[in-house]
């Protein structure tokens, strides 16, 4: 029962913030949490979450209130690397980082 998003287009130090918060939380709370949750990453955590939990659900036959979250791993990704152009002829590099998240959930 778990759920796999690659390549999201958010830091992997922003979104273990959010992994921090909500890593050992009953499933349905975590999902309420993350709801609400006012910065992109908890929006992006939630969509992961409710993925494995439907995964669960559909696949495992689990109940929602018999599950929580057994461990969220979020590593690096790939960088998109840009370049802003500056006078004589230079540029500044851009990295757009993205990160990947492995979410597993274990029954209780």
């Amino acid at each position: 029962m778990k759920a796999i998003a690659n390549n999201i287009r958010i830091s992997d130090k922003k979104l273990n913030v959010i992994a921090k918060i909500v890593r050992g939380m009953e499933a349905k709370k975590a999902l309420d949490i993350l709801k609400f949750m006012p910065n992109k990453g908890g929006a992006l955590m939630y969509k992961v979450l409710a993925s494995a939990v439907a995964n669960a659900t559909h696949n495992d036959m689990q109940e929602l209130v018999n599950l929580s979250i057994g461990s969220v791993s979020v590593t690096k990704g790939i960088v998109y690397k840009r370049g802003n152009p500056i006078s004589r002829g230079r540029s500044h590099p851009i990295l757009k980082r993205t990160s990947n998240v492995l979410l597993e959930l274990r029954v209780k």
